[in-house]
């Protein structure tokens, strides 16, 4: 069933000094979930900041900024998406805004992003506000990166991606609108009604003031690693493609830019605190689906389930896997990197990472011997690894 909001731009909001009162007051901020909600409908910004406290779990930590993919591969299983015609249920993905693609092609009735870490959070906190208040990708990826957009923006809507880049990437850094920026974001972050500290706060500005001075240019960064030749600059993720060469990343077309956009206003993009192998977040995330009438339709797990694997919490996963609701055919978006194991076999010439789909009804079922055989057993026919 194809997602259906209702045609919602901007809505009111709440004054930030209200929440920003109660924070500095020390009081019980923790906002009540209203169940129950159908999927089809809009959340309220209540509802939406007690989904994110209900999920969540204790954060933990991982040795990246992930602030944007290191994964060139990540649009290689969108014409297999296309061909297995799966259109709404639940998503969940864990990591940045790589998810916004597989969104916008899946058109879920809501998703869930959940990472380890609470700055993946904030990090989605800052996008949701940056994508509210841009009514077009050109608005979005110049307040992203702290420029000033066209006049007429509007008129901007249906022009091609590569268009879009290069006026941002042409576009000079101005202070003052970035500092303009920083502040309306902080407004609209707070006026979500997530209990946020000061040190929270000062994360998301950080996050955005790094989009800002390195504008597209930005690359994925590993804390005591030194980065690699294969990290894409974020110019690169957005332009990708997909098999058949055709620009597929959310901020390809209006059109998919918009299902992420009217997702976000309905407050139906829910980023939460969890480790896929926790004990809390995924069995409550599976609640809120069986609440809401929704089922699974795909987990793009990126290659968490490496380091799961190596950490020996694969079995909770799994277990934590089957008790979410799912459709008979939801599937399971991996990345493969070769450093895990060699060359994975449906690897496309050019890229470093691999993306492969999974059934989850196959996961589920299997009995892996390790994670070479996970990565590698049941895997979906994506397309002839041929590249115009």
């Amino acid at each position: 069933m194809a997602v259906s909001i209702p045609g919602r731009r901007r809505r009111p909001r709440r004054g930030a000094w209200v929440t920003l009162a109660i924070l500095l007051a020390g009081c019980d901020v923790t906002p009540a979930w209203s169940a129950p909600v159908r999927a089809q409908e809009a959340l309220s910004d209540q509802d939406f900041a007690a989904l994110v406290e209900r999920i969540s779990e204790q954060d933990g930590y991982f040795d990246t900024d992930n602030l944007i993919s290191n994964e060139t591969s990540y649009l290689n299983v969108m014409d297999a998406l296309d061909r297995l015609q799966i259109v709404g249920g639940a998503y969940v993905g864990v990591g940045p805004d790589q998810n916004f693609s597989y969104i916008a092609r899946l058109r879920p009735e809501i998703a869930f992003i959940t990472d380890v870490r609470r700055d993946n959070l904030l990090h989605h906190l800052l996008l949701k506000a940056l994508i509210e208040r841009s009514p077009t990708r050109v608005d979005f990826l110049a307040a992203l990166h702290g420029r000033e957009a066209p006049e007429d923006a509007a008129a901007w809507r249906s022009r091609p991606i590569e268009e879009i880049v290069d006026y941002v990437d042409q576009r000079p850094l101005e202070p003052s609108v970035a500092s303009t920026l920083t502040e309306d974001i902080r407004t609209d972050v707070i006026s979500y009604g997530v209990p946020l500290s000061d040190d929270d706060l000062a994360a998301i500005e950080r996050f955005h003031q790094t989009f800002i001075r390195a504008g597209l240019d930005l690359r994925f960064t590993s804390y005591g690693r030194a980065p690699q030749w294969y990290y894409p600059t974020y110019r690169e993720i957005t332009l990708e493609t997909d098999f058949d060469g055709d620009p597929a990343s959310y901020l390809s077309t209006p059109e998919a830019y918009e299902v992420v956009r009217d997702l976000h206003l309905a407050n139906k993009i829910i980023p939460v605190v969890g480790d896929m192998s926790g004990p809390d977040a995924l069995r409550e995330i599976g609640d809120v689906m069986r609440e809401m009438e929704v089922e699974l339709s795909a987990f793009y797990t990126s290659n968490v389930e490496f380091y799961l694997w190596r950490g020996r919490t694969f079995e909770r996963w799994a277990a934590n896997l089957g008790s979410l609701p799912a459709i008979d055919d939801a599937v399971i978006i991996r990345s493969y990197f070769p450093n895990a194991g060699g060359a994975h076999p449906s690897a496309v010439q050019g890229y470093y990472s691999t993306q492969t789909l999974h059934s989850v009804r196959s996961m589920l079922d299997g009995d892996f011997r390790s994670y070479w055989d996970l990565v590698t057993r049941d895997v979906l026919d994506l397309r002839p690894a041929v590249r115009r």
